[in-house]
C-alpha cells in the first residue's frame, strides 16, 4: 500500500473550508490550505493566478455571487505521486458542482433553477498545504444546459455525466500499489499506441488501435462541444475521426501531472496539444491558425484494459485563439 493521506487530507480540508464559504469570505476560505504564493490554473478566461486572493478575486467570488447553495457532487477522488520529472504528490478530485443559477456568470444568463458544473481539479500538496492547484470547469456544459449553446450541434451526447459506472471512484483509503502501477502502465501504453500509429508505415486501423488498450464498450465522457460517445466503433465516428481529420498537424507539449492510485488514473498539461486548425471542427469552419488545446483526462481501469474515461478541454481557450470569443458574443447578446 502507498499511503498518501496526508495528501488528501488536506484536500478534504479544503474542500470543506470551501464549502462553507461565501463570495464574501471565499479569499480567507482558500488560505486556509492554498500557500501564499499558490500558482493556480483556471480555463479560459481566468488563466493562471497567484495566491489566494487572486484565485478568490478572478474566479471563486464571481462564481459564489452567480451559483446559490453550491455542493461538491465528487465523483473521483485519488492521489499519486507525479510520474513526470516535474514531480509532485498530487491529489484528484471530479464531479460537479450543483447549485442554484441565480446571477449572470461570465455573460451567461441565469435561470433560477439546479445547473451541475462540470469540474476536474488537480492540488499538488506539500508540508500540508497546496502550492499547485489546477481547476477545469465546463462552461460550453453549463450553456449547454440553461439553453445558451453558442456553437452547432455535436458529434456526440450532450448530457449531465455520471460517475463511473462501477461507484467506487471515491479512494479515500490506501490502494494497492500493484494495482495503481497496472493502471499508470495501461495509461502510459495508450499514449504510447497514439504515437506510434501516427509514426507507423503501415499503421494499425482504428479499430486495432483502440482494442490494444480500451474495452469494446468503452465509454468516452467528452468535453461539451464534442459530447460523450460509447463502444469504440461510436468513439472512432464521432469522436476520433473528426479530430485527427479536421485538425492538420499537431504538437504533443506534454504533461504536468501524470498518476495513478488503484484502478483510476488522469493526467493534465497546460497546454498539452497545439495544431492547426485546418478543417471544418466544432462545426465551425477552418481557421488556417494554430491553437492550444488544455486538456484533463481521467481513466477508470477495469482489468486488463481502459472502461471509461472523463475528457475536460479548454474549449473557450481553443476557440479564442483561432479568433471566436464565445464569452464577448453572450455579453453583447445579454445586452
Amino acid at each position: 500500500m502507498t499511503d498518501f493521506s496526508s495528501a488528501k487530507a488536506c484536500v478534504q480540508a479544503h474542500h470543506a473550508a470551501m464549502a462553507a464559504a461565501t463570495s464574501e469570505t471565499v479569499a480567507s476560505a482558500l488560505g486556509q490550505h492554498l500557500a501564499p504564493e499558490v500558482t493556480w490554473r483556471g480555463m479560459h478566461p481566468f488563466h493562471v493566478q497567484t495566491g489566494p486572493d487572486a484565485v478568490a478575486k478572478e474566479f471563486w467570488a464571481p462564481f459564489l455571487r452567480a451559483m446559490s447553495r453550491v455542493q461538491r457532487r465528487e465523483d473521483v477522488f485519488f492521489a499519486g505521486d507525479n510520474h513526470l520529472e516535474t514531480g509532485g504528490r498530487w491529489v484528484a478530485s471530479m464531479g460537479h458542482f450543483m447549485a442554484l443559477f441565480d446571477a449572470p456568470f461570465l455573460g451567461i444568463q441565469p435561470t433560477g433553477k439546479i445547473v451541475m458544473v462540470r469540474y476536474a481539479e488537480f492540488s499538488r500538496v506539500e508540508n500540508d498545504q497546496i502550492i499547485e492547484q489546477a481547476l477545469f470547469i465546463d462552461l460550453l456544459h453549463l450553456m449547454a444546459q440553461v439553453g445558451q449553446y453558442p456553437l452547432p450541434d455535436m458529434t456526440g451526447a450532450q448530457l449531465v455525466q455520471p460517475g463511473p459506472m462501477t461507484h467506487d471512484g471515491l479512494l479515500r483509503d490506501a490502494q494497492d500499489a500493484t494495482e495503481s502501477a497496472k493502471t499508470l502502465f495501461l495509461i502510459e501504453r495508450m499514449i504510447g499506441a497514439i504515437d506510434n500509429a501516427n509514426k507507423a508505415e503501415n499503421p494499425p486501423t482504428p479499430q486495432e488501435e483502440l482494442a490494444q488498450d480500451w474495452l469494446d464498450d468503452m465509454i468516452w465522457w467528452g468535453p461539451t462541444g464534442i459530447g460523450a460517445t460509447y463502444t469504440i466503433d461510436r468513439y472512432i465516428q464521432q469522436h476520433q475521426k473528426p479530430f485527427r481529420t479536421q485538425l492538420g498537424a499537431r504538437k504533443f507539449n506534454g504533461h504536468i501531472c501524470r498518476m495513478a492510485e488503484g484502478s483510476y488514473g488522469g493526467f493534465f498539461g497546460w497546454a498539452n496539444l497545439t495544431m492547426e486548425c485546418t478543417g471544418p471542427y466544432l462545426g465551425l469552419p477552418p481557421s488556417g491558425k494554430w491553437a492550444d488545446m488544455r486538456v484533463v483526462d481521467i481513466y477508470r481501469r477495469d482489468g486488463d484494459k481502459l472502461a471509461e474515461n472523463w475528457v475536460f478541454i479548454d474549449m473557450l481557450h481553443f476557440l479564442n485563439m483561432q479568433g471566436l470569443d464565445v464569452l464577448a458574443q453572450l455579453s453583447v447578446r445579454a445586452r
